[in-house]
């Protein structure tokens, strides 16, 4: 595996793992840090009881409610995304792109789109860090790529490219196994602290980027 690969393969780990940990965790941490109506726990509630009964029914429906709007805000990640896809691909047709500058700049956006959820008691607000984190999402779906094109031999690049994917699958498996237990057993089960953790590993693979070398085009 060629340096540049491996450097980069760094970067994509720690971008992926960023958004993994969004796509598992984004509804649990928002519905109960933004909206205030975290998931009700059945077991704490007595539902042979009437009025217990009603009562875990109005939470779930807070829930619920608050789980749609989520989903609702995450969309706005994905609109931010083609707009900033569109307007790297109208520059770079135009004049050379700086592909390590413009990704470094779009993880740290990204990270500190996710960092902001952990201050935001305004829903509205989430439309601000959702947009910032599509930001990064254009870039990793497409500077990593660039950066490593001009470093594999042009033969060899479908290999090389099937194997650089194994730097999204990995951080896919440790969010999956992992994260889960680190909330609850080191962060009290505080789901906010997910996005925390995505902030923090858009912003650390946007620092590694120091190491990547671009190509004089």
């Amino acid at each position: 595996m060629p340096s540049q690969m491996k450097r980069i393969g760094v970067v994509q780990f720690f971008s992926w793992l960023a958004f993994f940990s969004m796509w598992i965790m984004a509804t649990p941490a928002l519905t109960e840090k933004v909206f205030d109506a975290p998931a009700p726990n059945p077991a704490l509630f007595d539902l042979s009881i009437p009025v217990q009964a009603a009562a875990f029914a109005q939470a779930n429906g807070a829930f619920q409610s608050a789980a749609d709007l989520v989903g609702v805000y995450m969309g706005y990640y994905g609109l931010s995304s083609m707009l900033v896809a569109l307007l790297l691909s109208l520059y770079a047709a135009r004049r050379p792109l700086n592909c390590r500058l413009v990704h470094f700049v779009s993880l740290t956006l990204g990270g500190l789109g996710f960092l902001s959820m952990a201050v935001i008691d305004d829903p509205k607000w989430l439309i601000g860090s959702f947009c910032l984190i599509g930001v990064a999402w254009a870039s990793i779906l497409s500077m990593p790529y660039a950066l490593l094109a001009g470093s594999v031999p042009p033969e060899k690049m479908g290999g090389y490219m099937g194997i650089f994917n194994m730097f999204i699958v990995l951080p896919q498996i440790l969010a999956a196994t992992a994260l889960g237990p680190i909330i609850r057993e080191q962060f009290g089960n505080q789901s906010i602290t997910a996005m925390m953790i995505s902030g923090g590993s858009l912003i650390l693979a946007g620092l590694c980027l120091t190491f990547v070398r671009e190509k004089t085009k």
